[in-house]
């Protein structure tokens, strides 16, 4: 019976991190649907930014209590599952607390594991707490109704179980341990679950092996689940915050990308004689030119559809964004949550259509993200300091404002007012060069 239950659990562990390998692909798939654009560069910095703002949460505790609050839960989470390394092992030979062979060390490591885990479930109580009774506004915005409101809670639900459940097998292995129960060896220190196994008092042993193995089967199908279940959520920052805090841009905030197309096009107009093939080769038979901006997801660099990947719905682009503030539509984070939709129904179409993207009639653009939209953004990159974890919703409006600018003449009828009067005055102002000093005669 004992070698059944090692093939089974070798069974359930093969389709967890079998299914987990299959979503990691398809995600790095689409991420690879971005444009090329060089983020390799400088690498002393970049690994400096990962160890400061994913690993040190630096970002986070500008806040500090959410800041605190997300600590206890991600230094939790992370340390309480290096003891899956040992349940895994258990798991696979039939053993019982493989490592307590460490002595006092294990039951140091025990005893801080039970410590963080009720951390961690006081800290997701007070998160769900501020999402649904205090209801903060980042919460309760028109950005997170449906779904992205629901996979916040889910999250919390799964983490509150998984910690409860771990506690759980501790408590019931604690009182075996008592009982002197074959199998159940004196280990560990049990400063939390010590106080819960005092409801067993007096419970069967049998009992109490069925309770333990229950939680401790609960706990490690429940892990694999809510492993998998990242790639669905906005929980796959957990995985994602690390390299897209090492991609980011290292440039200075507010400086925008040269198109090389428009820059090669200028110098030709500052210099007649300049080869105009030499500067911007042909492009080759049946090759389609270079768009100017994004329309699509295919448009934007696998950088920005990292960013959408990695996005944690917390809303703190859309609290520090002065056009949302003020009653426009756009939000940074709908537009980071938008692209990423966008970014998983291309995915999907490329999955029914073995390996090939087939038109499907829509864009980004007007079908997720609207004109209004892009056009209300002030450019002051407020969300690109706020983000935690680095991420650009800037970069991708943008984006798409060029494409409306330079493929479709679209712009805002001030806009080409302003532009029309640079292009004839040399300034923004509807007045002639001969007319700029009459101001001086009215003086």
């Amino acid at each position: 019976m004992a070698y059944l239950d090692n093939i089974l659990f070798v069974i359930v562990l093969t389709l967890g991190f079998g299914y987990f390998a299959t979503n990691v692909k398809k995600l790095t798939r689409n991420i690879r649907l971005g444009r090329d654009v060089n983020r390799f560069d400088n690498p002393a910095a970049r690994w400096r930014n990962m160890g400061m703002i994913a690993l040190g949460q630096s970002k986070m505790v500008r806040r500090p209590i959410a800041g605190l609050l997300h600590i206890i839960v991600y230094v939790g989470f992370v340390i309480i599952n290096i003891e899956l390394l040992e349940i895994i092992i258990d798991g696979i030979f039939g053993t019982h607390r493989l490592f307590s062979f460490m002595g006092s060390f294990y039951s140091f490591l025990i005893g801080f594991f039970e410590i963080l885990a009720f951390g961690v479930l006081a800290s997701v109580i007070i998160f769900w707490i501020r999402r649904n009774i205090i209801k903060l506004w980042r919460f309760a915005h028109g950005d997170l109704k449906g779904w992205p409101h629901n996979d916040a809670n889910y999250i919390l639900y799964f983490e509150a179980v998984l910690m409860l459940l771990f506690l759980t097998m501790n408590a019931a292995d604690h009182y075996l341990q008592g009982l002197g129960a074959a199998h159940y060896t004196q280990a560990g220190a049990f400063p939390v679950s010590g106080f819960i196994s005092s409801l067993f008092n007096g419970m069967p042993q049998g009992t109490a092996i069925v309770i333990e193995r229950t939680a401790w089967w609960l706990h490690i199908i429940g892990i694999l689940v809510f492993m998998n279940y990242l790639y669905f959520s906005k929980h796959l920052h957990i995985l994602l915050a690390f390299p897209n805090t090492y991609f980011a841009r290292l440039d200075p905030k507010g400086k925008f990308e040269n198109l090389e197309s428009v820059t090669n096009e200028v110098k030709l107009m500052m210099d007649p004689n300049a080869d105009p093939f030499a500067a911007a080769p042909p492009a080759a038979e049946g090759e389609v030119p270079a768009k100017f901006g994004a329309s699509d997801v295919h448009d934007l660099s696998w950088v920005q559809l990292l960013n959408a990947y990695t996005c944690t719905e917390c809303g703190r682009c859309t609290d520090s964004c002065p056009a949302n503030l003020t009653g426009k539509k756009l939000s940074p984070r709908k537009i980071m949550m938008k692209t990423r939709d966008r970014l998983e129904e291309v995915g999907r179409n490329i999955d029914k259509n073995k390996g090939a993207f087939v038109d499907d009639g829509k864009q980004l653009l007007n079908d997720y993200i609207t004109p209004e939209e892009l056009w209300a953004c002030t450019t002051c990159n407020g969300c690109v300091e706020a983000c935690p974890v680095n991420i650009d919703p800037l970069s991708i409006i943008m984006d798409m404002r060029r494409y409306l600018v330079m493929e479709q003449s679209a712009a805002p009828t001030e806009l080409n007012g302003m532009m029309g009067n640079i292009e004839n005055n040399g300034a923004p102002w509807p007045y002639s060069q001969m007319d700029r000093l009459q101001w001086k005669e009215e003086m």
